[in-house]
C-alpha cells in the first residue's frame, strides 16, 4: 500500500487523518511544518497531503521546493486548507500541486482523492511510449518534453494537458472534457483552471504555441499534423 506524508501545523488533524488513512490500509509519516515535511522527502512518499498556512514555511512554499526535487517532480501533491478562494486554488495548482481540497473535509472525501491522484500515477507508468509529432517528443514515463530537440520543464498537470492533447491531434476536447480525463469526475476543479494550464503550455512552446488551437466557446485541440 502507498506511504502518504500528511503536513499540518494543527496535531488534531493529523491524529484524526492518519487514523483513517491507516485504517484504509496507508502507510503514514507525518510533519508539523514545510520545513519538517522537506526533511521527511527522504522517506519517499507516495503522495503529499500539505496545509498551506503553516509557521516556518508556507505551503506553498514547501511545494516548489518539493518540485524542485528531482525525485519528487511527479508526486502527487493535495493542498487541503481553509483558503477557499478560486484564486487560491488556481495559484496552488499552477505552481505545481495535483489537486485542491477545502477545508472541512470528510475522510471519506480525502481517501477518495487519494485514490484518484495514485490511479492517475499507475496509470501514466504503465503507459507505453513516446509520442512524437511536428517538432514534438512526448515521453509519458519519463515526464519529459522536448521542442526541436530542446527539453522544456513542464510541471505535471500542464505535462499531462500537453500529452492528452498531442496523443489526439484533430481531436476537440471541451474544458469539462479535459478536466474529467485528467483531474478525474471525483475531483473537482474550476474550468477556467483549464485556461491557466494551456497559457502556459503555449508559452512555453514558443513559436508554436498555435499547435494548440482553441476552439471558441468549446474548448481546445490539438493541431492535425504528421505523426512520426
Amino acid at each position: 500500500m502507498a506511504k502518504i506524508l500528511l503536513v499540518d501545523d494543527e496535531k488534531d488533524i493529523i491524529e484524526f487523518l492518519k487514523y483513517n488513512l491507516e485504517a484504509e490500509g496507508y502507510e503514514v509519516i507525518t510533519a508539523y511544518n514545510g520545513m519538517e515535511a522537506l526533511s521527511k522527502l527522504s522517506e519517499n512518499p507516495d503522495l503529499i497531503v500539505l496545509d498551506i498556512m503553516m509557521p516556518q514555511l508556507d505551503g506553498y512554499e514547501t511545494c516548489k521546493r518539493i518540485r524542485s526535487d528531482k525525485n519528487h517532480t511527479t508526486t502527487p501533491i493535495i493542498f487541503l486548507t481553509a483558503k477557499s478562494s478560486e484564486i487560491d486554488e488556481i495559484h496552488g495548482l499552477n505552481i505545481g500541486a495535483d489537486d485542491y481540497i477545502r477545508k472541512p473535509i470528510s475522510p471519506r472525501k480525502l481517501i477518495a482523492r487519494i485514490k484518484s491522484n495514485l490511479r492517475k500515477v499507475e496509470i501514466n507508468r504503465n503507459s507505453t511510449g513516446e509520442i512524437s509529432i511536428g517538432p514534438l517528443k512526448i515521453n509519458r514515463n519519463e515526464y519529459t518534453v522536448y521542442v526541436d530537440n530542446k527539453k522544456i520543464i513542464l510541471p505535471r498537470k500542464e505535462f499531462e494537458i500537453l500529452a492528452h492533447l498531442a496523443s489526439n491531434p484533430g481531436t476537440v476536447f471541451t474544458r469539462e472534457k479535459i478536466l474529467s480525463d485528467i483531474w478525474g469526475n471525483d475531483i473537482i476543479v474550476v474550468e477556467r483552471t483549464i485556461d491557466v494550464h494551456v497559457r502556459k503550455i503555449r508559452e512555453k512552446l514558443g513559436k508554436y504555441a498555435d499547435l494548440i488551437e482553441t476552439i471558441k466557446g468549446v474548448g481546445y485541440r490539438f493541431k492535425n499534423i504528421e505523426k512520426h
